[in-house]
């Protein structure tokens, strides 16, 4: 458990990657109808209101992979203290954050990318300390 005092900041990062990504993820998975309805109103006015069901099971992929990955990288830690995974975590749960302030400000939902802000410098402080 040496390594849980070496690396409290990274495995504190991972563990909001893990629970942020895996609960949203496992969310669109349990709640596919809702999830598809709200976003086909929420981008029936952009260029990508035909393609909401694809975007909705590429993001729900990543999330899930992510939170899964992020859960990895921290037994990782503990077991080894190597923190490359955890790093290839934090990028991948930047890219995916990327994706979705895309889709927010492609909807014009300004608040809702703004949100999303937060989450992204969680994950980019991850990726500054683990590069």
């Amino acid at each position: 458990m040496e390594n849980l005092t070496l690396y409290p900041t990274e495995i504190l990062i991972l563990l909001f990657i893990l629970i942020t990504f895996l609960q949203s993820g496992l969310d669109k998975a349990t709640d596919w109808n809702g999830n598809n309805e709200w976003l086909k109103g929420h981008f029936s006015k952009t260029f990508l209101s035909g393609m909401v069901p694809f975007m909705v099971a590429v993001i729900l992929i990543l999330e899930v992979a992510t939170g899964l990955l992020a859960a990895v990288s921290i037994i990782n830690i503990l077991v080894s203290g190597n923190s490359r995974l955890a790093l290839y975590t934090c990028i991948l749960a930047a890219i995916v954050l990327l994706m979705l302030l895309f889709g927010q400000r492609v909807a014009k939902d300004y608040a809702g990318a703004f949100t999303i802000t937060g989450y992204f410098m969680v994950v980019i402080f991850g990726v500054f300390l683990l590069s």
